[in-house]
């Protein structure tokens, strides 16, 4: 099995230990989340626990004591849901607390506020973004949505509005939710108090991107000074300065030179040297970029194979691991960064699991 073990016992309770969590496309009469022990310096993972009974749980956000995780319902009609799971940390066990319906198609994304006293979902059918406020306990309280109207150029894949991310700034003064549809960023201010309302959305803006491009994932440097977007059907990542000003372009390079249409996922490693996107559909993999000290631009020095249809990945905090969840081959994939060259090296080790999508890490 790898290094996928289900046992009792688990890995030594060492700081080398996380907990590591996977949403999947499931049903729900499985496992669609699962819960291991992840050891960071080793690449050995433990099954601790799994739960049942959430449609498609595909992505999710854990809270930052991981003792809240939320959970989308990737369904695409008037089922979709959003939903609030505890994880005790003693007994490993996830409970499913509550569910609330998106009211919008495909939530394929979900965020935690700042403040962790709201929940937001991006829903790629749906045209729009949910905002859920939550009761002390974590619990959903009902939400309201943010809609969205307009197209783009590609009449199959931006027929509407398809947000497929949203995402607080590091200093917590906007809220960014991707479109896909209509090549745009709407930025939303967040409010002071954000107690009742948690956005001001009457001073919305909007990022105008190259038509066609298709906006997907952003992340951020860890300086909070630049911000990367990696486009779906352009294949590119857009690097961006953030002050406070607002964002303006630096760069743009290719991160999909087939020109696949499907690119994925994009992170930096944790101190901010190399950026890796996932591209999808032909020559499935990992681009890898050195990040420029200077000015934060992008070179390219790097491409990892990995297994069919590579959706979110992730890196250890101690930046020693990528692992990356193919979803057509069924396992997480785990490769070893290099750290000088940013490289990755394939360890072998594997983690099966049923069309997995999603992989975030928990403090132990």
């Amino acid at each position: 099995m790898g290094s996928q073990q289900k046992a009792a016992v688990g890995l030594a309770e060492t700081g080398d230990t996380l907990y590591l969590c996977v949403g999947s496309y499931a049903s729900a009469a499985d496992e669609g989340v699962q819960m291991y022990q992840f050891n960071q310096e080793t690449g050995e993972a433990v099954y601790v626990s799994g739960l049942k009974g959430v449609s498609n749980p595909s992505y999710l956000v854990a809270s930052t004591d991981g003792n809240r995780i939320y959970v989308v319902g990737e369904d695409e009609g008037a089922s979709s849901t959003v939903n609030a799971v505890s994880f005790d940390r003693q007994t490993g066990k996830l409970v499913l607390m509550n569910t609330q319906l998106t009211q919008g198609g495909a939530p394929c994304y979900v965020t935690l506020s700042p403040e962790e006293d709201f929940v937001l979902t991006a829903n790629y059918m749906g045209g729009n973004i949910s905002v859920f406020p939550l009761e002390e306990n974590g619990r959903l309280k009902a939400g309201d949505t943010i809609n969205f109207t307009g197209s783009g150029p590609d009449k199959e894949r931006q027929s509407q509005p398809h947000l497929h991310c949203v995402q607080f700034t590091p200093d917590g003064r906007f809220l960014l939710a991707n479109d896909l549809g209509t090549d745009r960023i709407h930025v939303f201010p967040v409010k002071e108090d954000g107690k009742s309302e948690l956005l001001e959305k009457e001073n919305t803006f909007d990022i105008c991107l190259p038509s066609g491009c298709g906006p997907r994932h952003l992340c951020f440097a860890p300086n909070g000074k630049h911000a990367y977007l990696l486009t779906e059907l352009s294949g590119e990542v857009i690097g961006l300065s953030y002050d406070e000003a607002g964002f303006d372009t630096i760069q743009h390079i290719k991160a999909d030179t087939l020109d696949a249409r499907g690119s994925a996922d994009i992170h930096l490693s944790p101190d901010g040297k190399f950026l890796y996107a996932s591209n999808r559909l032909k020559g499935d993999g990992i681009a890898i970029f050195e990040v420029s000290s200077e000015d934060g631009t992008l070179d390219k020095v790097g491409y990892q194979p990995t297994g069919i249809h590579p959706r979110n990945f992730n890196i250890t905090p101690n930046g020693k691991y990528l692992l990356v969840a193919c979803r057509d081959t069924n396992e997480i994939q785990i490769y070893e960064r290099e750290e000088e060259s940013g490289l990755l090296k394939d360890t072998g080790k594997r983690i099966k699991m049923l069309k997995p999508v999603c992989v975030q890490f928990l403090s132990y």
